[in-house]
């Protein structure tokens, strides 16, 4: 794919990218975090464990035969799998271009996973897996935040090993703590502790730490915005909204469960400032020796105002399917794009201040929000039907209808319909946090006190109608009540 012409317009970057001959992959658990780029990028494929698609997708493979395998216990071990599966192999094989087969991109992975991607002649496109593992502990975050001037919540960065120990080094941030472990994700390791009881319902997670952080507890919302460090300087796309721990979407109070973008979401002092932290905090990585494709989650203080770095995913992330799939990315070019640019070091020219003002911009804004939608409660299920990837939509009853396969988001284009991808297939287990699916509409699904409204709820509860299961143990449920329970029908 190397290029000696200098790019310099969207125009160039979107003739390269769509007369690329190289192969490249996203090899993950499912396609949804990079959903599109295949159409942005020719001869981009997604190499997926779950087949959201079920075989519809014209550019997903997803291996057909189960090989023998340890448990899995993360995305890493999936992706290590998918490594070492001969249909992969050969498929990667088939597709080689004048003996190069190809680049690689994933959205977790480790050192094994770098190994087994070099054994079979794939380039990882991303930032080592022991510098992201080091950028992506939070103990570590927080303090190069310090070093970018990114202003933190009150904070302090400790050993903890008894309820004594918490108090006595967080006794400047009051009786309130959030208490992080340093890695984790959707609310698994964030603690809301006020009490010794508190504390020892998470004891064995919080004193296994060699440091955690600790945190006041302010009142505040969340955001999420990504951003792009490369050779100009940070490319920063708008800050979105973030849906937080909803009864209805996730088991765990901290739990990302969905955002929203659309325009003049935030005062402009706060979408000012937001920007300019994560150029900072950009160009902090890449002093740190970090390019490429990050977020980062902001908590806005309802009291004062004030904005703080909430953490960093050094990676694509929950909300990239958002950010490359709005407006200002339809008519410029997806900021993962960028990402690609660096990584496979082609020459081009931006102005980037100039284009992260562009698309901040409210007329170069569109509204859309999305839905991650968790198995709540504390059962084991298996799933005997489950609504298909595609568009639905609702009728005026509140009943939702299966309209057609469709891989193509841009394609809802009314209040009443959806896009839903499928993650919890028919005849896969159902337990308390695994993802059901992705809903993605058009508009609004908070009010501005971030609370979810009622469209939202109606359609949460139809996509969870649309599941048939059978309960293997009901857990802490009897069966009697799990029959109204989640909106599920259960057999």
């Amino acid at each position: 794919m190397a290029s000696q012409k200098i790019l310099k317009s969207f125009n160039d970057i979107k003739t390269f990218f769509k007369s690329n001959e190289v192969p490249v992959y996203f090899i993950s658990a499912t396609n949804f975090n990079l959903l599109g780029i295949d159409e942005w990028i020719s001869n981009f494929k997604f190499i997926s464990h779950i087949d959201c698609f079920e075989g519809q997708h014209p550019n997903l493979f997803s291996p057909q035969e189960e090989v023998p395998h340890e448990e899995f216990t993360s995305i890493e071990d999936i992706n290590n799998y998918l490594l070492q599966h001969p249909e992969v192999i050969e498929y990667i094989n088939s597709r080689a271009v004048n003996g190069q087969k190809g680049k690689a991109l994933f959205l977790m992975f480790d050192e094994r996973t770098e190994e087994l991607a070099k054994a079979i002649g794939l380039d990882v496109c991303f930032p080592s897996a022991k510098l992201r593992s080091f950028l992506d502990n939070k103990v570590n975050t927080n303090r190069i935040a310090e070093k970018a001037g990114v202003a933190c919540v009150p904070n302090v960065l400790a050993p903890v090993n008894s309820y004594e120990k918490l108090r006595e080094v967080s006794k400047k941030l009051g009786n309130e703590l959030v208490v992080q472990t340093p890695f984790g994700d959707s609310g698994h390791t964030t603690f809301f502790i006020s009490s010794e009881a508190d504390f020892n319902e998470y004891k064995e997670e919080i004193i296994a730490e060699k440091e955690v952080k600790i945190m006041k507890r302010i009142n505040c919302y969340g955001t999420a915005i990504e951003g792009c460090v490369t050779q100009h300087g940070t490319l920063v796309a708008p800050l979105m909204t973030e849906l937080v721990g909803f009864k209805e979407l996730t088991p765990y109070k901290g739990g990302w469960c969905g955002n929203e973008i659309f325009p003049n979401a935030f005062t402009s002092d706060i979408r000012e400032k937001a920007k300019k932290y994560t150029q900072l905090f950009g160009d902090q990585l890449r002093k740190e020796g970090y390019k490429g494709y990050f977020e980062l989650d902001f908590l806005i203080d309802k009291d004062n105002g004030e904005i703080y770095l909430g953490e960093l995913n050094p990676r694509v992330s929950g909300v990239s399917s958002l950010t490359n799939h709005s407006k200002f990315a339809m008519e410029d070019v997806p900021l993962f794009l960028f990402h690609m640019l660096e990584w496979l070091e082609i020459p081009y020219e931006i102005n980037v201040n100039q284009l992260c003002d562009r698309w901040a911009a409210s007329e170069n804004m569109d509204s859309w929000s999305q839905l991650v939608i968790k198995h709540t409660i504390k059962t084991l299920e298996l799933a005997t039907k489950a609504p298909e990837s595609g568009i639905w939509e609702m009728k005026k009853n509140g009943n939702i209808q299966f309209v057609k396969m469709d891989a193509h988001r841009q394609s809802v284009v009314d209040d009443n319909k959806a896009f839903f991808l499928q993650i919890t297939q028919k005849d896969n287990y159902l337990y308390e946090g695994a993802d059901l699916g992705i809903l993605v509409m058009r508009g609004r699904l908070m009010d501005d006190n971030f609370e979810l409204i009622e469209r939202g709820k109606r359609w949460i509860k139809a996509i969870r109608g649309q599941y048939r299961s059978t309960i293997i143990d009901p857990g802490v449920f009897d069966e009697n009540e799990l029959l109204n329970l989640d909106g599920f029908k259960r057999m």
